[in-house]
């Protein structure tokens, strides 16, 4: 199932064409042919030729994009369905059309039977909606504590209120808006440049279950989003992201078009970003404000659904936050069989009649309802589904701290997400396609069955795969040094004084120049506060810009450190001195109050297998691999990865955990690795 990389096949015509197309590319390009980067373009003609999965590994500097664009390229020329491209986030799917599509396309178009069509598909949120600025919508703004989440992302705090009056600064945003529209042929939030906050795009847009649909919507035909598809449909390549794959793959719905081919790019998150897309959370208030809005749009009786409501509320008030390892009890369950029959005859009772097909209010009102009569199914039905349930509740945003606070007298919110996403993914995803995964970090020394398994394809009627390794262009024992403070005591709450000294050492001796990567936002903020204290260096922390002002200042200044949490852990690629040091101060693993992540554990072990090495321990090897890979970004690039916690050398799991890291040069002498800073903190300027 696995295999290295090796010289071991005659070449198809397939793959043959492949890598002369890639060679034509890259010497278009001005760049130097790379033999993983040819093993890996060979791999995946092959697999596209067979149609056997693939999972490959490819470390930064690979070159994977050019790797995998120029087979499906290849193969989009004869087949009569679009391939398709998916990323973790919309900024690498805008990266992909925007920068490397077009410089790809430019240096290979000639060599091509006929140009290539590239289409990008986005969640219909990320479009502005011609009928809501028609005033086909109403101007909705829900009262604190009922805003109805139906997909967007509501848990970024907005402060566009304080500056010049709410009303004023909203106003301003939704004229740019509206001018905006007017001149943009996509309609896609990406292409507004400045940005607005997400207050003001909720006014100019709306979610798929808002949508009215292409049969009754009077301006279907000049909707953004249907025109995206469109063109989509007869694109040749096809970028979309995770999201949109796990809604095509679980709901069965054409938000994509019929592929057979898909790439998907950072595997590494497919498992957490598909899960993050079905799962579902249920309030007492979404209840209210679903009540009110079916009141004042389709003036139906809502008794029965608030006093549904207030019984459910009875029912939860007062219980912890966590994990529900038996489900919901008794009362609970019977309050959302309640509350389901409500919401069934509220829809019944507001069903669409031909004198308001196109009311806007009215399917407003109605998607909120159908939303919480899915929710309320799920949840019944949560046992016999193998889906986990937990309570959590909403967090108080500190600006002056900057972080959240955990508020434990607000209301409680019911989760439910799926226990594996294994099964759903090999029906709806790998049967009836081929599926090539590939990430810097997807294998775990030479193992790909941890990442393989959690996407369905270990097990009885697992689909065929290959795992492959193409390697990187890095010389990691010459170019990188692992350093594991192992002198240190074993990390508890909060930072240490010996971690806050062991930390003040390292960027001394290096002089500057360091990532510093935190597993909590209040932790990066006091290492960062206690480090301006003592030494003589900028000191940048996440949260004090925006994240792309603060990592250009940190390859722009040499000398300037740069302290944040996970976004850093993934989204930084600064080459050359300014990132010589790399500092991570713990283990990366899950919560331990993680509710989903405990279910898996416990799941796990109830097979008889490791839970703690199967969930958190992979979890934190394939995070720890994304940060210590910030280090090494170029072929000229040396530097430190130093990991202040112990565990990593002095515990039994610490040797899996190191074998998922670039095969650095390992020492545990602080004296050494002080030598090693100091002498790259001279020769930065060089």
């Amino acid at each position: 199932m696995v295999e290295k990389v090796a010289a071991d096949a005659v070449e198809s015509v397939g793959e043959k064409a492949t890598l002369e197309l890639l060679d034509r590319a890259v010497a278009g390009m001005g760049g130097q042919s790379r033999a993983g980067q040819h093993e890996m373009a060979k791999h995946v003609a092959r697999a596209i030729e067979t149609g056997e999965h693939l999972l490959v590994q490819a470390g930064t500097g690979t070159g994977k994009s050019l790797a995998y664009l120029i087979p499906l390229i290849a193969h989009s020329m004869d087949s009569n369905k679009p391939t398709l491209v998916s990323t973790a986030t919309l900024a690498l799917q805008t990266q992909i059309v925007g920068r490397d599509l077009p410089r790809l396309l430019e240096s290979i178009n000639p060599a091509l039977e006929r140009p290539v069509n590239v289409a990008l598909v986005k969640g219909r949120a990320n479009y502005v909606c011609r009928q809501k600025l028609e005033g086909g919508f109403p101007s909705e703004e829900p009262s604190e504590g009922q805003l109805f989440s139906l997909g967007e992302d509501t848990s970024v705090p907005h402060f566009a209120a304080s500056m010049g009056g709410p009303q004023s600064q909203l106003g301003k945003e939704v004229v740019r808006l509206r001018e905006w529209a007017e001149k943009t042929s996509t309609g896609d939030r990406d292409e507004l440049m400045p940005g607005v906050t997400d207050r003001a795009w909720r006014q100019v847009s709306v979610t798929s279950m808002e949508c009215l649909g292409a049969q009754k919507c009077p301006l279907a035909e000049e909707c953004f989003s249907e025109l995206a598809r469109s063109r989509a449909a007869e694109a040749d390549v096809v970028v979309t992201n995770h999201a949109m794959l796990a809604v095509s793959a679980f709901e069965g719905l054409a938000v994509l078009p019929e592929y057979d081919v898909v790439v998907v790019d950072e595997a590494h998150e497919l498992q957490d970003r598909v899960t993050g897309a079905v799962s579902g959370q249920l309030s007492v208030a979404m209840v209210h404000a679903a009540a009110s809005s079916a009141r004042k749009h389709t003036a139906i009786t809502v008794d029965a659904l608030n006093a549904a409501a207030d019984r459910l509320d009875m029912a939860i008030a007062g219980v912890p936050n966590g994990l529900l390892p038996n489900g919901l009890n008794d009362e609970q369950l019977d309050c959302l069989d309640q509350l389901r029959d409500a919401t069934r005859a509220a829809l019944s009772d507001s069903k669409t009649d031909s004198s308001n097909a196109v009311d806007g209010g009215r399917q407003l009102a109605r998607s909120r309802l159908m939303l919480i009569l899915e929710l309320c199914e799920r949840m019944l039905a949560a046992k016999e589904n193998r889906e986990v349930v937990w309570f959590s509740r909403n967090s108080n945003f500190d600006p002056q701290q900057g972080y959240s606070q955990p508020d434990e007298t607000a209301p409680a919110l019911i989760n439910i997400a799926p226990l594996s996403v294994a099964g759903r993914l090999r029906e709806g995803l790998f049967a009836g396609h081929t599926v090539v995964l590939t990430s810097a970090t997807l294998a775990i020394g030479s193992a790909f069955e941890p990442a393989a398994g959690g996407l369905g394809l270990i097990g009885d009627g697992a689909p065929s795969w290959t795992g492959i390794d193409v390697g990187s262009p890095f010389d990691y024992p010459k170019q990188g040094v692992l350093y594991v403070a192992k002198h240190l005591p074993k990390p508890g709450r909060g930072t240490s004084p010996e971690a806050l000294d062991e930390l003040e050492d390292l960027i001394r001796a290096s002089g500057g120049g360091a990532l510093c990567l935190f597993s909590s936002r209040r932790a990066a903020e006091e290492a960062a506060d206690a480090m301006r204290l003592r030494l003589d260096v900028d000191i940048l922390c996440q949260g004090e810009s925006t994240m792309a002002a603060l990592v250009k200042q940190f390859a722009d200044e040499p000398d300037t450190c740069l302290f944040g949490t996970m976004s850093l852990w993934q989204g930084v690629d600064v080459p050359g001195g300014s990132c010589r040091l790399v500092v991570i101060d713990r283990i990366p693993f899950p919560r331990p109050d993680d509710p989903l992540m405990t279910a898996r554990s416990r799941a796990v072990a109830q097979s008889g297998g490791n839970g703690f090495m199967a969930v958190s321990a992979t979890h934190a090897a394939i995070r720890l691999a994304q940060g210590a890979g910030r280090l090494i970004r170029s072929t000229g690039d040396k530097g430190v990865v130093a990991v202040l916690d112990s565990r990593l050398s002095t515990e039994r799991y610490g040797g899996f955990l190191r074998a998922a890291l670039p095969p650095f040069w390992a020492t545990t002498d602080r004296k050494v690795v002080r030598g090693v800073l100091e002498r790259l903190g001279s020769a930065k300027a060089s």
